[in-house]
């Protein structure tokens, strides 16, 4: 792959058709497996979509919404929430054709840099078979819960794995 161009932008109204549809490539997996009509399937994820973009925005109202862009071009978002003692990674998703090629783990790499030197731990939520877990246990998140659905995982500042993880 060509050097990466990669800038973060605050999402934007106009931009909720395309966190539609990067919401929906997170699902297709499970969206597959159920039997549903594609109008069915369109219609779940656009519910689930927006109750999830109008959860983030009333309980994160202070929250960094970010899209991930290359060139110019939205390919995914980023959502982190600054606390005073944790930074919660809301979420990062890509685009199918950017996943794998190190963007994650470059923006993982700069949120633990930025809370290992403000002293704070890192706080997610991940499905258990997301196989974004394993990016997140080489940086050295560990499970500190389990709710049926989500793993909660956190990092505390300065662990050393930070700095081995390859670019």
């Amino acid at each position: 792959m060509p050097t990466l161009e990669l800038h973060l932008r605050s999402i934007a109204q106009t931009d909720l058709a395309f966190l539609r549809a990067l919401y929906a490539t997170t699902r297709a997996d499970e969206m597959a497996s159920t039997g549903w009509t594609q109008p069915a399937i369109d219609a779940f994820l656009a519910q689930q979509f927006d109750a999830q973009h109008r959860y983030y925005q009333e309980h994160y109202h202070d929250a960094q919404f970010s899209l991930i862009c290359h060139r110019g071009q939205a390919i995914g978002r980023l959502y982190v929430f600054r606390g005073p003692n944790t930074l919660n990674l809301i979420d990062i998703a890509l685009l199918p054709e950017w996943r794998r090629h190190g963007i994650g783990t470059r923006y993982l790499q700069a949120l633990t840099l930025e809370a290992d030197e403000s002293g704070k731990a890192i706080r997610l939520f991940v499905e258990s078979d997301n196989p974004a877990r394993r990016l997140y246990e080489r940086f050295g998140f560990v499970v500190t819960g389990n709710n049926r659905v989500y793993l909660q995982m956190q990092r505390s500042a300065s662990t050393p794995h930070a700095q081995e993880v390859p670019a």
